[in-house]
């Protein structure tokens, strides 16, 4: 038996060591709270320092974008909106690399403006279009009230005067039509195949500078236009001799050539006037190419016209225009290149170019038809009154010169053409040469009325410059000589239809 005194004393050390395993338990779990205190003291310390960076950080991020805002607001939007109009203008970068978020803002801003610009100038244009018709039409009524005036009236003064207000009409007319032109409309008119000569001449006629043009024809004869092209051609040579004009001195020339080149023919204008710097002829170039679109808030103010209108005219009807090389005269050169899709021929013989245009430096050149018995008094005294005093009522009195001859009965079986000794060719007929050409007679006149009609040549060689009051008198007796006749053919039942 185990006496007491041991089981006391073996109670007594299970109770120590219990005793003992208790307070290391204890120890240790005070220094590992101790050592978890600290930890998360350390880590609150360690929060409390990251939230704090957090803000700063957090503060700076928004005092960045606020700048960066105010930046693009004020700075880089406005700069992106003026360069949709004017694309030299640059556009700040952003402030720092929080900018880099603002870029889909300047791309929605650009794609927006011109959107904005697009529509603005399609209702401006559409508005401009419907102005310019209702003065086009106006205009021509005009027109054809001032030619009326000019059959109907005989007196000198009054000729000159209405001749004066044509031409200031017609001024009126090509600048409403270079406007409804460069407004996407029509060029206005439709014309038959016509000599190339004709429309540069056309288009010179339009201008109030006209005789400081000298225009050098080495085309060869019969050079024309096809129909569609004839009055864009007008056009373009018009703004081009307008420019040329505009910008050299009242006394220098401006020098036409028509001449054939590889691909069709070259009309060159060439003036002696102030030039072009590089940056200025290249912008000019850009516009009359055609490839960009042009608006109206690109045109300045007051809009030039003349360029656009170019441009629009050269994109259309498959034209180039270059003024990228200066005159040798020291202005600035321009060259309208027709192709040769555009051309066409005419027959000299048959329908010649108006008398007022430049005569071919081309050898061989078909002479032109002698004038209808009938008017040969008329010939010459539109001969005398020299076609050379306005370019534009020379080509109209030519054509009312055609226009009031007595119709020649047509041709048929048994009935040959007037002044015709030869049959028509045929497909089994080869045309006649040039020099045997059929030729209509003139009448035959009296010494007398000869010498009425043609000055000798001393009192031609005498005789001084005419003025224009006698320029308008001479063709004020042609008017009315032409109306007398028309009177007598009507009284005998045979007038011209």
């Amino acid at each position: 038996m185990i006496e007491i005194p041991e089981l006391a004393f073996g109670g007594l050390a299970a109770g120590t060591v219990s005793a003992l395993a208790l307070g290391s338990g204890l120890w240790r779990s005070r220094r590992e709270r101790a050592r978890l205190r600290q930890e998360m003291t350390g880590l609150r310390h360690q929060a409390e320092q990251s939230a704090r960076a957090g803000a700063e950080e957090a503060e700076r991020i928004r005092q960045a974008f606020t700048a960066e805002l105010e930046h693009l607001a004020t700075r880089r939007m406005p700069a992106e909106a003026s360069r949709t109009a004017h694309p030299h203008v640059p556009v700040p970068g952003p402030v720092g690399p929080e900018g880099a978020a603002t870029e889909p803002v300047l791309a929605a801003l650009r794609t927006a403006v011109l959107q904005e610009r697009k529509r603005v100038d399609a209702a401006a244009r559409a508005g401009m279009r419907g102005t310019t018709r209702e003065i086009q039409a106006s205009l021509y009524r005009l027109q054809d009230i001032l030619h009326g005036l000019q059959q109907r009236y005989d007196e000198p003064e009054l000729a000159q005067d209405l001749y004066s207000l044509d031409h200031e009409n017609e001024q009126s007319l090509r600048r409403a039509q270079v406007a409804a032109v460069v407004c996407g409309a029509w060029v206005g008119l439709a014309r038959e195949e016509s000599h190339l000569v004709d429309a540069v001449t056309g288009g010179q006629a339009r201008l109030s500078g006209y005789r400081r043009v000298k225009l050098h024809n080495h085309l060869d004869p019969g050079t024309a236009l096809v129909s569609h092209a004839v009055e864009p051609v007008a056009i373009i040579a018009a703004e081009l001799l307008d420019n040329a004009l505009r910008h050299s001195s009242p006394d220098t020339s401006v020098v036409v050539n028509l001449e054939h080149v590889h691909n069709g023919v070259a009309v060159t204008v060439d003036d002696a006037g102030v030039g072009m710097a590089p940056d200025e002829r290249a912008a000019a170039q850009r516009v009359v190419a055609g490839t960009d679109p042009i608006m109206f808030s690109d045109l300045g103010d007051p809009p030039r016209m003349g360029l656009a209108a170019i441009g629009q005219l050269t994109r259309q009807f498959d034209l180039s225009v270059d003024l990228s090389t200066p005159s040798p005269y020291g202005g600035v050169r321009a060259v309208l290149l027709v192709d040769k899709h555009l051309l066409s021929h005419i027959d000299p013989a048959l329908r010649p170019a108006a008398a007022s245009t430049s005569p071919s430096t081309r050898t061989g050149e078909v002479p032109r038809p002698e004038p209808l018995a009938e008017h040969a008094e008329h010939a010459e005294y539109a001969e005398r009154a020299g076609h050379a005093e306005h370019v534009g009522h020379a080509e109209r009195l030519e054509h009312a010169e055609h226009s009031h001859a007595p119709a020649q009965p047509e041709s048929g079986p048994g009935r040959p053409a007037p002044g015709d000794d030869q049959p028509a060719p045929g497909p089994d007929r080869p045309a006649p040469a040039v020099d045997d050409l059929p030729r209509r007679r003139r009448r035959q006149v009296s010494p007398d009325q000869a010498a009425m009609i043609r000055p000798s040549a001393a009192e031609t060689a005498a005789a001084p410059a005419r003025s224009p009051e006698e320029t308008a008198a001479a063709l004020g007796a042609l008017q009315s000589a032409t109306a007398a006749a028309r009177d007598a053919a009507r009284s005998e039942g045979t007038a011209p239809r």
